[in-house]
């Protein structure tokens, strides 16, 4: 019983060791795995603190240079939404000096900078009157034929502009931190970010007098400044940047409290911008869904056009070619209320504009009085057809009776194309010849007429080589032309 007892004793030893082993081996991978995820998504130790705040501060200005850029990066930004071409607007994103000065704003905010927000907010503001005269400038001159789909992605901004913003601004920081510059990022995030078109859109609204546009555009772009800025803090916090001392330590608080106030100013904004945003989103979505789900499901039913949705008024509106019953509309409304998948739209109006055709019959006896119609202008249409060929036929008899006339009245008629070969042929440096006769009057009483002799010679050449090439072109065209006088013109 003892060597039982000895033998349960010792395997169960052999169990606890064997778990001790197995949760050590455990213990090891998970280690293994946050050493590995650490190194693979920490970017503390690559990041030069003082190289990046100098490249921060060194495009916050904006004069000579920059300003020149920008108003180039404006009009072909302009050119770009004038001719539809994405190729041009992404190559005005990429030229466009426009990110420092929002970068200066999230790295003041970060660091309780006050000197580089102010620098910061005044180059910002000039950059964007300029760019607004700028744009507004080319689009009064140079109107749209039409609203180009570049103008309009830019003027109803969605949740995606939002998380383009944050996400654009949070890689674009993470590369200006980086040690070495990483100039495929910087342009990619330019690129997605897209703060130069809105701002053309914007001066285009204007010069055309649609503020509905313009108000749209800059509700983009201020979108995109303020997420691009709160990126910037979040990484320079993240990576426990420096903040900015000042000598005077009632001046560093005043100054730290003035930071935070303008931060939370510029937050609230951004918040309640990504919140209505997202809701809009959501509003669209469920609409869309309620459309192709439930409204283009009704048997025998043909949508016209697409449907609207007005959020500020609650609507919703359909436009059927079919009378819509009442127990229809009733119907519709009932689903939208009581489903689930449609909460954010559950307590818009449905407005539903159906056709005022009754039957298939009124449709028919239309559709025969049309084609009645159609026929009878069809053959008023081929009798005049006919009309038009014989007075053609006509007039190409008229024409030849008058020029057989002229010939049988003026002999020296000759064939002018002749003439005009052979005196390129014989006068290289001609470069035109032309030949009328002219009605003149030296008394004002008998009237003559005058071969004249129109001649455009090579402007290289001088008068003394023209002047006896012109004698002899005078004596020979005489001679072909069969005329007593000629008189040559230099044209």
């Amino acid at each position: 019983m003892e060597e039982n007892i000895n033998n349960n004793v010792e395997l169960n030893s052999g169990g606890d060791a064997a778990k001790k082993n197995v949760q050590k081996d455990a213990k090891g991978l998970f280690e293994s795995i946050k050493t590995f995820l650490i190194d693979l998504f920490d970017f503390r130790d690559d990041t030069d603190h003082e190289a990046t705040l100098e490249a921060i501060r060194a495009d916050i200005p904006f004069k000579g240079a920059t300003a020149w850029i920008l108003i180039f990066a404006v009009f072909v930004a302009s050119i770009g939404l004038n001719a539809d071409s994405t190729a041009v607007v992404i190559g005005a994103m990429l030229i466009s000096p426009l990110m420092g000065p929002i970068l200066g704003l999230g790295a003041s905010f970060a660091l309780n900078d006050i000197v580089t927000f102010k620098k910061s907010l005044t180059n910002l503001g000039v950059m964007i009157g300029l760019s607004l005269f700028a744009s507004f400038l080319f689009f009064y001159f140079f109107p749209l034929s039409k609203d180009t789909s570049e103008l309009l992605g830019r003027v109803s901004p969605d949740i995606r502009d939002v998380l383009i913003a944050f996400f654009g601004g949070l890689a674009l920081m993470v590369a200006r931190t980086k040690k070495g510059t990483m100039a495929s990022v910087i342009f990619g995030v330019a690129i997605a970010t897209a703060l130069m078109p809105p701002l053309c859109t914007a001066g285009y609204g204007l010069a055309v007098g649609n503020f509905s546009y313009f108000f749209g555009a800059m509700y983009l772009f201020t979108i995109n400044t303020i997420f691009i800025a709160l990126a910037a803090f979040i990484v320079l916090k993240m990576l426990r940047f420096p903040m900015h001392k000042y000598a005077n330590a009632a001046k560093r608080k005043r100054y730290a409290t003035i930071a935070s106030v303008v931060g939370i100013a510029v937050m609230i904004p951004a918040i309640f911008t990504f919140l209505r945003v997202f809701n809009e989103n959501q509003i669209q979505t469920q609409f869309q869904n309620f459309v192709n789900t439930e409204v283009r499901e009704i048997p025998d039913f043909q949508l016209i056009g697409e449907p609207d949705i007005n959020i500020d008024k609650n609507e919703i509106k359909f436009s059927f070619f079919n009378e819509v019953t009442d127990v229809t509309k009733n119907l519709l409304s009932n689903q939208l209320k009581n489903n689930i998948n449609y909460t954010k739209i559950k307590d818009f109006k449905i407005l539903i504009k159906g056709s005022d055709t009754k039957s298939f019959e009124l449709i028919t006896t239309a559709y025969k009085e049309k084609r009645e119609e159609l026929q009878l202008s069809k053959n008023i249409i081929d009798g005049l057809q006919r009309e038009i060929a014989d007075l053609q036929t006509t007039i190409s008899s008229l024409n030849n009776r008058i020029e057989q006339d002229a010939l049988n009245n003026n002999k020296k008629v000759v064939a002018f194309s002749r003439i005009a070969k052979d005196a390129k042929i014989r006068y290289v440096d001609i470069e035109e010849i032309g030949f009328a006769s002219v009605l003149s009057s030296k008394d004002f009483i008998k009237i003559d007429t005058i071969p004249i002799a129109i001649v455009k010679w090579n402007l290289k050449l001088p008068d003394s080589i023209i002047t006896p090439k012109e004698s002899d072109l005078r004596v020979w065209l005489q001679k072909e032309m069969e005329l007593d006088t000629l008189f040559i013109k230099r044209d």
